[in-house]
């Protein structure tokens, strides 16, 4: 996929471990670390806007498009 979830860049400016990001957001480590690694298909907005309102961020600053080969899933 196209999009990249750049957290971990986010968390290192901020010196924020993912454990405290997720006690503070009320997040999982376990969902967390899926958004952290990349392996998310989706997240929702209102966990998007939980992690900016933590993190003092964009949305922007959380998610990124690079281009790249389409995978195809099946949907239309």
């Amino acid at each position: 996929m196209a999009i990249r979830v750049t957290l971990d860049r986010v968390l290192l400016e901020r010196r924020m471990s993912l454990t405290e990001l997720g006690d503070k957001v009320g997040i999982t480590l376990a969902n967390l670390s899926i958004l952290k690694t990349g392996k998310a298909k989706a997240i929702r907005f209102t966990t998007l806007d939980a992690l900016c309102r933590e993190l003092q961020c964009q949305p922007g600053d959380l998610l990124s498009w690079e281009p790249g080969e389409i995978e195809d899933d099946g949907e239309e």
